[in-house]
Parts: C-alpha cells; sequence; structure tokens
C-alpha cells in the first residue's frame, strides 16, 4: 500500500511528541524516515519506528536528555549523544562541524553514546546544502561474521559520502555488510525469499529464508550467548570473492567510531551499555577548485559511466541515480509501506492516541 508523505510526516511527528520528544526533535526525526521512504530506503524508514518506539519504552533511548558538545577545537568536536536518539545527536555534529569548516576548510566530529541514527546519506546532504562534501559513519550492533568466522562480530557499519554533481549530487550510502540489517526486516515482513549470498548459519550455509535469518541476526545483536551466524561481509561468502576486503572496511569503521569515541565497538553493544557511535566528517571543496568546476568535472565523468555499453535489458546506474528518481515519484505517488509495518503503526497510533494515515 502507499501513503502521502505529508500524512505519514504528520503521523510521525505526533508519534514522537508522544513519546515525549520536543517537537522541534519530533519534527526533525519524522523527516529523516520519511527522507528515507520517499528514497526508497524502506529499511531505514517509517519501517523503524516501533523498534524506536520499544527502545523508548525500555529507556534504550531517552527522549528528554539532549546531546552535548564536550569537547572541541578550530577543526573537531565530540558530542555527547546521551543515550537520545543518534539522528539528534549527529544533527547537532554537523551543524557544530558546517560551522567549523566554514572557518578551517575541514572539520571532523564523533558522537559518543548514541543509538541508530537513520540513513548516513542524510548527514552529507546537510553539508552539500551548505555547499561542503560530506562523509558519515556509524557503527551498529554485532550482525556481521568476519571473513571465515561463523559468529557475529562486527556491526553492518554505513559509509556515506556525498558530491556535488547534475542532475543530483553523488550519493554513496551503504553498509559495509552484504546488506544492511534492515533489508532483513523488510524481505520477513513482505514474505520474500533472500536473494544472493546476505545471511549465513551458524555451519556458514547461506539462509534464504527470511524469517530464519531474522532470528539469527536478533540472536547476533541481542544475546551475549552467541549462537552463530549473522549477516556476510562485502565480497560474501567465500574468500576467494575478497570479501576480507569488505571486513577491512567494517574494521575501519569501528575504528572511527567507537575506537576514536571511546564507546563500545559494535560485538560489545551487547553487553549492558547500548551505544553506537558515528563519524562525520565535512570539507570546503572550494579550496581545490571553483566550485561550479568541480561538480562539472564530476557529472562528466558520472555521465561517461551512464552511457558505457550494457548488457541486453540493463541500464547502468550511479549511486544515488535510484533513489533521486524515486524521491520524484514518490512525492507524487506517496510512499510504500507493507502490511506489517501499517499494523504496527496501527497499533502504536491507538496506543498513544494517533490517528493512522490512510492509504492510497
Amino acid at each position: 500500500m502507499r501513503i502521502l508523505s505529508e500524512s505519514e510526516r504528520t503521523y510521525l511527528e505526533q508519534i514522537f511528541v508522544k513519546l515525549n520528544f520536543s517537537a522541534d526533535d519530533a519534527k526533525f526525526l519524522a523527516d529523516t524516515l520519511v527522507d528515507a521512504d520517499l528514497r526508497g530506503i524502506s529499511s531505514h524508514g517509517i519501517n523503524r519506528l516501533a523498534w524506536y518506539a520499544q527502545m523508548v519504552k525500555d529507556h534504550t533511548i531517552i527522549p528528554t536528555k539532549q546531546a552535548t558538545v564536550i569537547k572541541q577545537r578550530p577543526g573537531l568536536v565530540l558530542v555527547d549523544a546521551n543515550q537520545n536518539m543518534g539522528q539528534l545527536a549527529a544533527r547537532l555534529a554537523m551543524r557544530e562541524i558546517i560551522k567549523k569548516a566554514k572557518q578551517t576548510g575541514i572539520a571532523m566530529a564523533v558522537v559518543r553514546n548514541s543509538n541508530h541514527f537513520g540513513t548516513a546519506g542524510y548527514y552529507t546532504r546537510l553539508a552539500l546544502e551548505a555547499g561542503l562534501v560530506g562523509v558519515a559513519l556509524t557503527n551498529t550492533r554485532p550482525l556481521v561474521v568476519p571473513t571465515n568466522a561463523t559468529t557475529a562480530f562486527l556491526g553492518s557499519n554505513a559509509f556515506a559520502f556525498g558530491f556535488p554533481a547534475q542532475p543530483h549530487p553523488f550519493m554513496f550510502d551503504c553498509a559495509t555488510a552484504a546488506v544492511s540489517g534492515g533489508k532483513i526486516q523488510v524481505k520477513d515482513k513482505r514474505g520474500e525469499t533472500l536473494p544472493g549470498e546476505w545471511v549465513v548459519d551458524k555451519n556458514r550455509q547461506v539462509v534464504r529464508d527470511p524469517k530464519e535469518a531474522e532470528e539469527i541476526l536478533a540472536a547476533a545483536a541481542f544475546s551475549t550467548d552467541q549462537k552463530g551466524g549473522g549477516l556476510l561481509t562485502l565480497g560474501g561468502l567465500f574468500e576467494e570473492n575478497s570479501n576480507y576486503k569488505g571486513m577491512g572496511n567494517s574494521l575501519v569503521i569501528e575504528i572511527l567510531t567507537g575506537i576514536l569515541a571511546q564507546g563500545s565497538i559494535s560485538a560489545d553493544t551487547v553487553k549492558g551499555k547500548h551505544d553506537f557511535s558515528q563519524f562525520l566528517l565535512v570539507f570546503d571543496p572550494a579550496f581545490f577548485g571553483e566550485p561550479a568546476k568541480l561538480a562539472a568535472d564530476a557529472t562528466r565523468m558520472l555521465d561517461r559511466i551512464r552511457q558505457l555499453p550494457a548488457i541486453p535489458g540493463k541500464q547502468i546506474w550511479i549511486p544515488g541515480d535510484r533513489e533521486y528518481r524515486l524521491l520524484a515519484q514518490n512525492r507524487q505517488r506517496g510512499v510504500e509501506v507493507d502490511e506489517k509495518t501499517y499494523a504496527q503503526m496501527k497499533t502504536l497510533g491507538e496506543e498513544l492516541g494517533v490517528t493512522l494515515p490512510g492509504s492510497r
């Protein structure tokens, strides 16, 4: 089914206020979820709402606490999320380093004591809107089995990078696992078989059933009693396909997030203290050349790739192309919501006294 994005936005703002977030915070949180759904990133849109609400009820997320800057230099910022939503801490961190980069040319921030922060690409777009280039990283729950391992240890650890170009910015935003854990949830809700090499069991055998995969990931992410199995790294099942490169990418993010933040690495987020960490970096491309020319040069390169000969029936996509195409389409036709997520929205709305948006 589909719902109008503005109806989704109104519903989400009301839900977050009922969950004890301020009106301003509720508006921002709603925007991050609606933005993901508009871009077809259902794994990080309203699909996450029931999980967020449960974490508020469990006091994993504390809406009344505010993220604060606890340490800074001209090009560096350390932010404490204070157990509130990762989106709110990342917004504060991005605002601070954007101001600094306007003066210094480059600035970076690390966020500690945080939670899930939505799509990493959302924050790189904030940098682009300010005329800067952005990078955003986060660690997660332990969901990913390293090369040749049978037990999850690494996070799905997202990486996003944004650079000016036409007809839209170059936007690369992905997990360093084969997929994000949220995509397994979406497949499960839709009753779809898992394609490719996404999840393995305790014997490192590929899992196709999304419900079995969900059970494996839940045990990996929320239990100290590891039963084995998890998401595969980029590169899939076999070392011969260079899956150690995906593992290496994930480890770089662990170091720049959990280690720099002096928080938990992904493997330790199940041990009492639930804390994710984020890393954000922005720089001014104008130092290197005239911004319009840099954007034009990037555009020419990307267009050359789009225009290369392709196999029959296939189109060559640049990272971000699909998301911007869907953004334009979904603003008109509404965002897609699966039946299980809609049922969760109905239950939460009834519990908190918020009217459910109608489907199209």
